[in-house]
């Protein structure tokens, strides 16, 4: 059964209807009379977007187009195909329509914030008897970081002791992209 009810010619009314054949000329049957008639594909409609997506401390505009009922979410990612610049994956931070909201339909948006995923800054503080220093780096967001890996950066090497989360706490693992900060024990 169809989602949407449909115009049926023999009930001369919106009916549920079965869709029997999909393709350039969509055959579908009226659960009611059973007749069965073709019907025209919805042209999907695209909307152009702009997305500001966050790369460490600088932001980049980008235009997208979408499908105008595809449904956008914070958390979301976002594939940025902007044809005048680079592909970026990123992650949807705020949806902004006439206020900031946490979701609505493409239509619905007049810009989207996110935070580029496909390379991400990770901060890290290695400590050696009583002492930290910072190392920030930056490496593909689906990069695994695991509690005890042992890992060496910029010459320092550092068995890793607790990872923070964006907004979730701790973790014992996680990709690179959902992480705040690392700390490491110098080796």
């Amino acid at each position: 059964m169809l989602d949407d009810q449909l115009f049926c010619p023999s009930c001369s009314e919106d009916t549920d209807h079965v869709m029997i054949k999909s393709g350039q000329e969509n055959l579908v049957r009226c659960e009611e009379c059973g007749m069965v008639h073709s019907i025209q594909k919805e042209k999907e409609r695209l909307v152009n977007l702009k997305v500001i997506v966050s790369k460490d401390a600088v932001s980049q505009p980008y235009r997208i187009q979408i499908p105008e009922k595809e449904k956008l979410e914070v958390g979301q990612e976002l594939l940025v195909d902007d044809a005048s610049q680079d592909l970026v994956l990123a992650e949807i931070t705020s949806i902004e329509t006439d206020r900031r909201v946490e979701s609505a339909l493409a239509k619905e948006a007049k810009t989207i914030w996110a935070r580029a995923l496909d390379e991400v800054p990770l901060k890290i503080s290695v400590y050696r008897a009583g002492r930290s220093y910072p190392i920030k780096i930056h490496l593909p967001g689906d990069e695994v970081f695991a509690l005890g890996d042992v890992r060496e950066v910029e010459g320092s090497k550092f068995r890793i002791v607790k990872i923070k989360l964006r907004g979730a706490g701790f973790a014992d693992e996680a990709p690179a992209k959902n992480i705040v900060r690392i700390w490491g024990q110098e080796l």
